[in-house]
């Protein structure tokens, strides 16, 4: 059976109670939702509304409606971003971003609708919140920040970030695809606008499935317009929350396993989880630290950090490494520049880019043992594809 070392992409596997809650959604339930009709389409938005009810439970935002579902991460991101912004406004991101952010800002910024500030992050991967603040120009509308590295697994200071955008009332816009879930979020406290999340990675939830939380300082023009399964008079899409930014019939099925995931992580507990992670993949960062032949990036301090680290062999380029590890080794493991090119020129580690290894939940000390045995004989016995 491979080990799987690829969860920053997608977890695997996802807790018996997603598979069960979605089998037995889709034998029994799955029918379009709506607000009033027969009973299957009345049992399919309860799974939505109570889904929303565990995200608002569980990040802590002002209320469930508030929280808008997406095909994925990427989805949301374009919602936000497109939904927000005016021409001739001004955004600040960073060089750690995914190219779910950093693409659609660039085309936007190429087209001349806005203009664009990219803040670098230091040499362990953490933005400087002052240097936001420095960046910020009185067209500035908003701030887009990654919550965690997807290269690097550095976590950013988002709750200081966020006062910056309410004290010179910027709109804050998280790409928290590599927190939700592990890395306890705030909203209402830390002052967060727009967060956007995938299901499919440490909520534990299907591919798929995603989500965007509006807050109340937020107006956006909607992403898709559509059928709502309630309000079907009105010429236009309906003003009410989620349904104005949620045209067309949602992925009920995903929504189910994603809620199960959810009730996994509220059970065993965000905290257990991440420790978990945490001690696993910085066994395999002392290892790697003691051997010759590797190098590793990012800061060392664990708390500023999520289970996903990066490293490159000396010896052999990152995607032959990967390759190796999967045919000789039965061990998954992700090479290359992860969709996040601007860390990786401010690294030295383009175009080749490096070895990404992110444990999740059902991970183990014996798999990272292997890993480590693995590399110590492709490295020491030089071994070939």
């Amino acid at each position: 059976m491979t080990i799987y070392l690829d969860n920053a992409a997608t977890t695997f596997p996802k807790p018996e109670s997603v598979y069960r809650a979605m089998d037995e959604f889709a034998r029994t339930q799955l029918a379009n939702p709506g607000r009033a009709g027969h009973r299957m389409a009345l049992a399919s938005e309860r799974v939505l509304d109570d889904t929303r009810h565990l995200l608002n439970q569980l990040f802590r935002g002002e209320s469930p409606e508030r929280f808008i579902f997406t095909l994925n991460c990427t989805d949301a991101l374009n919602m936000a971003i497109k939904g927000v912004l005016h021409e001739g406004d001004h955004v600040i991101t960073t060089n750690l971003e995914h190219n779910s952010v950093s693409r659609p800002l660039q085309a936007l910024a190429d087209a001349r609708h806005i203009t664009l500030s990219r803040i670098p992050a230091d040499g362990g991967g953490t933005v400087d919140p002052e240097a936001i603040r420095r960046a910020i120009t009185p067209k500035t509308r908003l701030l887009v920040v990654t919550h965690a590295s997807n290269v690097l697994g550095t976590v950013q200071p988002v709750h200081e970030i966020a006062q910056i955008a309410r004290e010179y009332d910027v709109l804050f816009l998280v790409d928290a695809a590599q927190t939700a879930g592990v890395v306890p979020i705030d909203l209402r406290g830390w002052g967060i606008d727009l967060l956007a999340f995938p299901g499919h990675k440490s909520l534990l939830g299907p591919t798929g499935t995603g989500g965007l939380y509006v807050g109340s300082r937020v107006q956006l023009r909607p992403w898709r317009e559509g059928g709502t399964g309630g309000d079907s008079a009105s010429p236009t899409q309906p003003c009410e929350m989620p349904f104005y930014l949620e045209g067309g019939t949602p992925n009920v099925v995903g929504v189910a396993g994603l809620a199960a995931g959810i009730r996994y992580i509220l059970q065993r507990g965000q905290t257990h989880i991440h420790e978990h992670e945490m001690q696993l993949i910085e066994s395999l960062r002392q290892w790697l630290l003691e051997q010759e032949g590797f190098e590793v990036f990012g800061h060392a301090e664990p708390q500023r950090r999520v289970a996903t680290l990066s490293f490159r062999v000396e010896a052999l380029p990152a995607s032959d490494v990967a390759a190796i590890l999967d045919a000789s080794f039965d061990i998954a493991v992700r090479p290359g520049l992860h969709c996040a090119p601007y860390i990786h020129r401010a690294m030295g580690t383009f175009p080749e880019g490096t070895v990404r290894v992110s444990v999740g939940p059902f991970n183990t000390q014996a798999d990272v043992e292997a890993l480590c045995q693995a590399l110590s004989q492709l490295v020491g016995n030089g071994v070939t594809v």
